[in-house]
């Protein structure tokens, strides 16, 4: 059993940079994967980074060269640097993480909103 509390998120003007923070706790020792999801109104909920126990990340085509995504392992916490920020990344932002089993978890979600 795995649960995810997220941190971060709000309100930023369009070229500015945001961090969403998620911690594990539970089992963390069985967690494979972490990574972010998000989901506007009315659209599928799209992966935007993902990243395992080894370190190799996988980024959308939407976000790459502008996100980071890091992790660190025995703590079970995973960081995602959002920079050049645009109005289309505004969505919920989800935390979610896959054990070395069938395990699927997530977060509650957090808004992240890009506007002037």
């Amino acid at each position: 059993q795995v649960q995810l509390v997220e941190s971060g998120g709000g309100l930023v003007q369009p070229g500015e940079s945001q961090r969403l923070f998620c911690a594990a706790s539970g089992s963390v020792f069985s967690i494979y994967v972490m990574g972010w999801f998000r989901q506007t109104p009315g659209s599928r909920r799209e992966l935007v980074a993902a990243i395992a126990t080894d370190g190799r990340p996988n980024y959308a085509d939407s976000v790459k060269g502008r996100f980071t995504i890091s992790r660190d392992n025995a703590k079970g916490t995973v960081l995602l640097q959002m920079n050049m920020l645009k109005p289309e990344d505004t969505a919920v932002y989800y935390c979610n993480a896959h054990d070395y089993g069938t395990g699927n978890y997530w977060g509650q979600g957090t808004q992240v909103t890009v506007s002037s």
